[in-house]
């Protein structure tokens, strides 16, 4: 392999304000300096890939891109002692699709620091079925046990549980025993979302506009992967003591409340970052997802694509029409 080897990404290029995104044959050359060559066997979407891919300069500066803010592959150069060549690698988070070349290429090159490895018992695919959505899930359920959070204290809810980041959090707390109450706007995945093991699905009406600082408490904790409006319900129907762990912001990033929800019943709204963490901190998580805390059923469930199928992919994800887990597959 040389420097003006050639590799196949989707790239997405800016014309007249209008984004546009296609597969296109780019050169390793062309990738920037780093420490490590990574050839990516799967990437994983995400909702950060469909801003990028959209034109938000709020994730992306400058056109053409490469988005796919998530990679899995083999090391095939590398300036440090690790990751060392032929490893197999994750990669999630820092820059990475943002204005770095990313996962929707065949080739990334990186820092050493920005790479995990591979977990026991993991290939690339499954990985990626996690990929940062995972990872924040995980995250966020870490965040609740460290806050006390037990299944005996009452339901727990999770908002957007249909999501990428949702969906592993239902299956998750399940797992651990907690009684999960789903709620998502789309009432034709209630099946699916018992089946990854929620007790009980709402639709969004659970968590609509009310007028009142404070509702009926429902719920001991919660996992919110939608900020705006639903959070700001949320919090107001938290048992006293309870807490709230927030990483999402696709119903909006302000947050209208008041502060009666944390003086009068003392809950806790806990920020979730999956993009700057320490690596030991991801390390954590990747090993439990890879153990204890597998999800058996979202590994069955995610859906493979192909680099081709990414821009339809990618716009449901903006419409609100994107559900589970989708792995990017560059074999397909």
């Amino acid at each position: 392999m040389t420097k003006n080897s050639e590799y196949k990404a989707w790239r997405v290029h800016e014309k007249n304000g209008e984004y546009t995104g296609e597969e296109e044959t780019c050169h390793i050359a062309d990738l920037p300096e780093n420490e490590v060559l990574i050839r990516v066997n799967h990437s994983s979407l995400n909702y950060k890939d469909a801003l990028s891919a959209s034109g938000n300069k709020g994730v992306t500066r400058n056109y053409p891109h490469t988005p796919g803010i998530d990679a899995a592959g083999e090391v095939m150069e590398s300036g440090t002692d690790s990751p060392a060549i032929g490893a197999k690698v994750v990669v999630t988070g820092y820059d990475l699709g943002m204005n770095t070349a990313g996962g929707f290429g065949q080739y990334i090159r990186v820092p050493a620091h920005w790479c995990v490895e591979m977990p026991v018992g993991w290939d690339t695919r499954t990985a990626m079925v996690y990929g940062t959505a995972g990872l924040t899930a995980g995250l966020s359920v870490t965040k609740l046990l460290k806050m006390g959070a037990a299944p005996e204290q009452g339901k727990v809810a999770v908002t957007g549980a249909s999501g990428a980041v949702g969906s592993v959090a239902v299956e998750i707390l399940s797992k651990i025993g907690f009684h999960v109450v789903a709620v998502s706007g789309k009432p034709g995945l209630a099946d699916t979302l018992k089946q990854l093991g929620a007790s009980e699905v709402v639709g969004r009406e659970a968590i609509s506009p009310d007028k009142k600082p404070l509702r009926k408490p429902l719920f001991a904790n919660a996992v919110d992967t939608v900020g705006g409006t639903p959070l700001a319900e949320l919090l107001k129907q938290i048992l006293p003591g309870g807490s709230v762990s927030c990483c999402g912001l696709v119903a909006g990033a302000q947050l209208e409340t008041t502060v009666l929800p944390f003086i009068l019943r003392g809950v806790n709204l806990l920020g979730v970052d999956s993009v700057e963490i320490p690596l030991d901190d991801k390390k954590v998580v990747w090993k439990k997802l890879a153990g204890e805390w597998a999800c058996s059923r979202t590994e069955k469930t995610a859906r493979d694509i192909g680099r081709r199928d990414l821009d339809a992919a990618l716009k449901a994800f903006l419409k609100g029409e994107s559900s589970g887990k989708i792995v990017l597959d560059h074999r397909l």
